[in-house]
């Protein structure tokens, strides 16, 4: 069973990814181009575990313990004993398919390399390895610490043993769900909850409530952590907006068209709990402040 995991790209589901791993135990190598940006996610990974430990849901020395298995590198040749690799870096497959040819001349042929992509081919994301029976989708929810589940999304190609290693890996070491879908753009979650939320923006564009309300309604009504646009928020706006393009040409239906709104918002740079402002602002610990 995989002990010691790469994460490449320390972006918001990164980081999340990242301290989820080395919570359970395991040595995580996470890789980012600067150091600044790793600097960066380190400190929103401890002020992620010290909100846990004001919940009383873990101790000091868990937290100490859980950072003492981060290893922030600056280049993917750090990744070469890694069992598993997880690439979680933007949403672009010529960008994620030079990340995964790198991988195949730094890591072991037996290495599984996985991608948190959420919209993009499998299929054709492994078409750039040269071991493409290796390459596996593991689409976490955010925040992956903890939602319990991953998405098991398997390319025309992903042999039975990368499949059964990588959901044997979700259950029994992670203590998540492993559900397997079939490759389609958006999968199961990110293509109801972004149609969710782009309905609710279409109830914010008419005027029929307020944000405020519409996620009061959905929080309380239907016992949601959080309603739809501030998901959106924790997200990253760009991230929704970039999902719903995706669906949007793939599918070509009406119902995946982004909103003009959410375009406006993204284009302003406000892009949610990344830059401070989306629907609702937000300090510099991710918590919402109005």
């Amino acid at each position: 069973m995989f002990k010691v995991v790469g994460v490449v790209g320390a972006g918001t589901m990164g980081q999340s990814i990242a301290e989820m791993l080395a919570a359970k135990g395991l040595d995580v190598h996470l890789v980012e181009k600067t150091p600044e940006k790793l600097q960066q996610a380190k400190e929103m990974i401890e002020q992620s575990l010290d909100r846990q430990m004001e919940r009383w849901a873990i101790t000091g020395a868990e937290k100490k313990l859980t950072l003492n298995r981060l290893h922030m590198e600056t280049s993917l040749q750090h990744l070469s004993d890694c069992e598993l690799v997880i690439e979680t870096i933007s949403e672009d497959l010529d960008s994620k398919k030079d990340v995964f040819q790198q991988l195949d001349r730094i890591v072991p042929q037996d290495t599984v390399l996985a991608s948190n992509t959420s919209t993009l081919s499998l299929t054709e994301l492994a078409g750039a390895s040269q071991f493409p029976e290796r390459v596996i989708g593991m689409h976490f929810v955010y925040p992956a610490v903890r939602i319990d589940v991953v998405e098991i999304i398997r390319g025309l190609q992903t042999s039975d043993s990368t499949f059964d290693k990588t959901k044997r890996f979700t259950e029994e070491v992670l203590n998540k769900s492993g559900v397997m879908v079939y490759e389609s753009p958006g999968f199961v979650t990110t293509r109801l909850i972004c149609l969710l939320i782009n309905e609710a923006l279409h109830l914010l564009e008419e005027g029929v409530a307020s944000p405020e309300d519409i996620d009061s309604a959905m929080s309380i009504g239907y016992q949601f952590q959080h309603g739809p646009l501030e998901m959106a928020d924790r997200f990253g706006l760009d991230s929704v907006l970039a999902a719903l393009d995706r669906m949007f040409r793939e599918y070509g239906e009406l119902k995946y068209r982004p909103s003009f709104l959410l375009k406006k918002k993204v284009r302003a740079g406000h892009l949610g709990i990344k830059s401070g402002v989306g629907f609702f602002k937000y300090g510099k610990d991710g918590e919402r402040i109005s």
